[in-house]
């Protein structure tokens, strides 16, 4: 995304603040609701914006932990951060379908249709649209913000490879899919997480590639990096 680092680099002093990257007077639809979209919306709001409009594809989270979320796993609990409070409207449960432009390939509006999650049994939600619910919304700033749901499955199919419930693609231990030449890691392997999550899981995919390919690696470990340390 441009609009955050641009704003960064001019809070630092080190460009100016060019127009294109300006909310002032305009109205701003985010679409995504976890901490970059909450960014857009307070960095918008300190620009002045004529409206912030929050989109969230995920159904609205209960204010608590649920039955489905039970300790110790993570509690999707609804979050609402200080950029929120500053002021913008939120929308869940909807898919933006078109960006509306002018003559001019101006942007102008977005459309949208409201979803719902269908829960299927050992299989991931299907995402099904709500006849009738169509809208187009007023917008001439959009930010795209948007989080995981899951690998596209289109190219992992073509190698025939296999998901698990969740979604995500298979892989042993050694990050290996159930083809010897093909591995997965990170948000593909394990789902939505951290970048510190990306870059081990990163790492330890490279040792087992190299192994597999050189019969050995001397590429480092987290184990290793332990006994390092502990040395």
């Amino acid at each position: 995304m441009e609009f955050l680092p641009h704003n960064n680099k001019a809070v630092d002093g080190q460009h100016e603040r060019e127009a294109q990257f300006l909310a002032t007077d305009r109205d701003v639809i985010v679409i995504g609701g976890g901490d970059t979209g909450s960014d857009c919306i307070g960095t918008s709001n300190r620009h002045g914006a004529k409206s912030v409009t929050n989109f969230e594809l995920m159904p609205k989270p209960a204010e608590g932990r649920t039955e489905e979320h039970p300790w110790p796993y993570w509690p999707f609990k609804l979050k609402t951060s200080s950029s929120h409070e500053e002021g913008s409207h939120r929308e869940w449960s909807i898919l933006t379908k078109e960006f509306v432009g002018d003559k001019n390939g101006k942007l102008v509006g977005l459309k949208t249709v409201e979803v719902q999650w269908k829960k299927i049994p050992g299989e991931r939600p299907q995402l099904i649209e709500k006849e009738g619910s169509e809208k187009q919304w007023p917008c001439d700033l959009a930010l795209l913000a948007l989080g995981f749901t899951g690998p596209e499955k289109s190219l992992p199919e073509q190698f025939g490879l296999t998901f698990d419930a969740r979604g995500n693609i298979k892989g042993e231990n050694n990050y290996q899919t159930q083809k010897a030449s093909i591995f997965t890691a990170g948000d593909c392997r394990r789902g939505q997480s951290l970048i510190v999550w990306a870059i081990s899981e990163g790492r330890e995919a490279a040792h087992q590639v190299d192994t597999f390919l050189m019969g050995k690696s001397t590429l480092p470990q987290k184990n290793m990096a332990g006994d390092l340390m502990a040395v």
